[in-house]
């Protein structure tokens, strides 16, 4: 964190910033290009795009910058980075393929149109920073091969839970824990909430009911999983994780597990067995209701006696799991930083380590009929479960990052995990081949049979 605030500062006093696009005006957004504009010395937001180009304006606008140029072609936005006036346009790919931009920022949760983004910006040497967790978990894992040929950075965000997760397993590792559960606190889980329940809420703050309803049914929450998963090699211990509610089921929890309850993350670390963690190399998940909410945790383990010692004494207690958490997460505030770390230091905040270890499967959320075509993410017919990804593989199940769009052969009943097989998807989609093209890539290698 410190080496960055020092790096930015060398490249304000040298007339150097970092040229930062962003590819997307909405909630976030227009927080983030507030950051840069007003906290960020060092580095510059040089263009927007949005689908609308008023809401491009709107974002710079409301940062406080007016002179705002809408270009139409790759000379014309060269030519308003070139004279320093900001930029917007409806055009994405223009973005991606100027090059007086550094890095693109990825903020539109959008997986068909954020998966041409990030190709197009790779094929232009442009590291990506992704807000945009729901193309990280469909498609990262191949996004990030292509990323590696072009030698640019492919990564999630500070700020966003899995960012701070991850920042905080990576401390816990670099102080010598061995590292058995990232997790994630949540204030409400309800796979049945729809835009509808959700509409007040998303009302009071400025926000679409569809991408609230995203968080309150466990779609988000398993997207977010599933890449700290992906980066980390962890996996998950059930389908939807254990997903332990203390709002629902305070009283049996401490019964079962024998608790100490006090309502903090620091009680949850008997809710789980360390053996089992290790042998499955750690696993990610989330608990409901307690505190400091929203935050993330981590609970590591320590083999050595001497060092648990000092754990205990530190008030750590006595183990075999030590809990380490953030009480927050700070979204766009801390996206800009996972710009810095990218462009100067080439430090992915969070990538996938190798193959996807974690999926995102859709589920019927309600009584889906042959014939009907599913609707997006957050919205009335479906969520998304994490599972591992071998079992997504063998059992053929269909991604909540592709559910979108695809036409039901047959009845699927509520909370039913859709497959290929009960799906016709939709022709031609680029997120689609690249899924192929993923799990060809890293499908285990065929051992040969010796005769």
């Amino acid at each position: 964190m410190y080496i960055i605030d020092t790096a930015l500062k060398t490249r304000q006093e040298a007339g150097n910033p970092i040229r930062v696009a962003m590819v997307g005006a909405g909630f976030m957004g227009r927080g983030i290009a507030n950051q840069i504009v007003n906290s960020v010395p060092g580095m510059e937001l040089v263009a927007i795009f949005n689908r609308s180009v008023e809401g491009a304006v709107r974002a710079y606008s409301e940062a406080g910058l007016d002179n705002i140029r809408t270009v139409k072609t790759l000379g014309e936005l060269e030519d308003a980075i070139a004279q320093g006036v900001p930029a917007a346009t409806d055009d994405a790919m223009l973005l991606c393929r100027a090059e007086s931009i550094d890095a693109i920022i990825e903020v539109t949760g959008a997986i068909e149109f954020g998966a041409q983004v990030v190709l197009e910006a790779i094929a232009h040497k442009k590291h990506v920073v992704l807000m945009n967790a729901e193309l990280d978990a469909t498609i990262g894992p191949i996004l990030k091969v292509y990323a590696d040929r072009a030698g640019v950075v492919l990564s999630a965000c500070d700020g966003d839970q899995p960012g701070v997760q991850m920042n905080l397993y990576r401390f816990v590792k670099s102080i010598g824990l061995t590292p058995l559960l990232c997790g994630n606190i949540k204030g409400l889980q309800d796979p049945y909430r729809n835009p509808t329940t959700q509409e007040g809420f998303a009302k009071q703050w400025g926000q679409k009911a569809h991408m609230v309803t995203s968080f309150a049914d466990g779609t988000k929450i398993s997207f977010e999983q599933a890449i700290v998963a992906n980066a980390t090699g962890m996996t998950v211990a059930k389908r939807g994780m254990y997903g332990y509610d203390f709002n629902r089921n305070a009283d049996a929890l401490v019964e079962q597990f024998n608790l100490k309850y006090t309502g903090h993350i620091d009680d949850c670390t008997k809710l789980y067995d360390v053996d089992e963690l290790k042998s499955l190399g750690g696993i990610v998940d989330y608990v409901v209701g307690v505190r400091p909410g929203p935050g993330v945790f981590v609970f590591g383990t320590h083999d050595d006696p001497k060092q648990k010692h000092y754990l205990n004494l530190y008030k750590l207690g006595e183990g075999p799991l030590y809990s380490f958490y953030t009480p927050y997460h700070l979204c766009h505030f801390e996206v800009p930083l996972s710009v810095a770390r990218v462009v100067l230091f080439q430090d992915a905040v969070l990538a996938p380590a190798a193959g996807p270890k974690v999926d995102v499967v859709a589920t019927a959320k309600i009584d889906l009929k042959a014939g009907e075509t599913l609707d997006g993410i957050g919205y009335y017919m479906t969520y998304g479960q994490c599972e591992t990804a071998e079992i997504t593989q063998a059992q053929r199940l269909l991604p909540m990052g592709l559910a979108e769009g695809c036409r039901l052969k047959r009845d699927i009943p509520r909370d039913q995990v859709l497959t290929y097989d009960d799906v016709e998807l939709p022709a031609g989609r680029l997120c689609d081949k690249l899924r192929a093209e993923q799990d060809a890539y890293f499908a285990p290698a065929k051992v040969p049979v010796l005769i």
